[in-house]
């Protein structure tokens, strides 16, 4: 199973990425082996992640997520429906 997941780094930026370990992925980002983004800002935690059943759906979701506000992706991880539809 693939996920999407989002994370806060220490610096309070959000990062959106995919994985089919989350364990593994966030530990390597914590490592400074994971993106070149979070090499630079710090992971801090995992804040967010969504399942899906192929790698493919779980690209096509990543590209939306990135392209949203940061406003947008918090609204997701809060569960804000409400203001995600405005956003």
């Amino acid at each position: 199973m693939w996920k999407v997941y989002i994370l806060e780094c220490k610096d309070g930026s959000l990062y959106t990425g995919i994985t089919d370990n989350l364990q593994r992925r966030f530990e390597e980002h914590q490592t400074g082996k994971g993106g070149k983004f979070t090499h630079a800002f710090k992971v801090d935690k995992v804040l967010y992640s969504e399942p899906y059943g192929s790698k493919n759906e779980a690209l096509k979701r990543e590209a939306q997520i990135k392209r949203w506000t940061r406003k947008k992706k918090l609204a997701l991880i809060k569960g804000d429906l409400k203001l995600l539809k405005k956003l």
